[in-house]
């Protein structure tokens, strides 16, 4: 028996559109930018046709956007669960990497050489959010067997999860990227018990978004 769950970054907030990027933990809570709601939609029609049956968000509202929108065509209200909520980043909460580098550059190169020990001043490390999100996830893939589920969470819970599936340990975790409302398919097969990644970080339902 098969379980497939797609695991799909919210879509775009000011934010994440700014030119430096801002880190956006969970210190604050914006709603999706227009372009967001857009790409939320596109991966709406993209899954539409998909049998989802059940979904999960996290709490924060861009998140908790996209979710209602992508499941929408499938009648289903999303659970949100706080085990979902983006890493919290601390003091840096709301500034770009250029301004870290500069202004905390000592925190900045500890994170660098190893975000899974040396996490974000006064927030989190990499490895406090896979401790969180795993457990979590499996559950739900063990609640929800021979089902699909959608779940609509954040860059670095996703990303840590899925580094921790492609056999990367969770320090390198920075390397496995992802876009907003990319969409990355996981398998878990009962028999073996094995959970596979089968597709990561799809976008080409964001194509036409990107060209205009």
């Amino acid at each position: 028996m098969k379980t497939v769950l797609y695991l799909v970054r919210h879509g775009a907030t000011e934010a994440n559109l700014a030119q430096p990027a801002r880190l956006q933990g969970r210190g604050h809570n914006p709603p999706l930018a227009p372009l967001g709601i857009s790409q939320a939609e596109a991966t709406r029609d993209h899954l539409a046709c998909t049998k989802i049956t059940r979904c999960y968000s996290s709490p924060m509202l861009r998140a908790q956007q996209t979710a209602e929108i992508i499941a929408k065509p499938h009648h289903l209200t999303p659970t949100t669960l706080e085990e979902l909520t983006e890493c919290d980043v601390g003091k840096w909460e709301g500034m770009d990497w250029g301004s870290i580098r500069f202004l905390d550059a000592e925190r900045y190169f500890l994170f660098m050489q190893n975000p899974a020990v040396n996490g974000y001043p006064g927030g989190e490390s990499f490895g406090d959010v896979f401790n969180r999100v795993a457990p979590k996830l499996e559950e739900i893939v063990r609640q929800n067997e021979g089902e699909t589920i959608l779940v609509v969470a954040h860059h670095v819970v996703n990303r840590t999860y899925l580094a921790s599936l492609l056999g990367y340990p969770p320090e390198k975790a920075r390397e496995v990227k992802l876009d907003n409302c990319g969409v990355s398919v996981l398998e878990h097969d009962t028999e073996s018990d094995c959970l596979t990644v089968r597709t990561l970080n799809a976008t080409q339902h964001l194509t036409r978004l990107r060209a205009a």
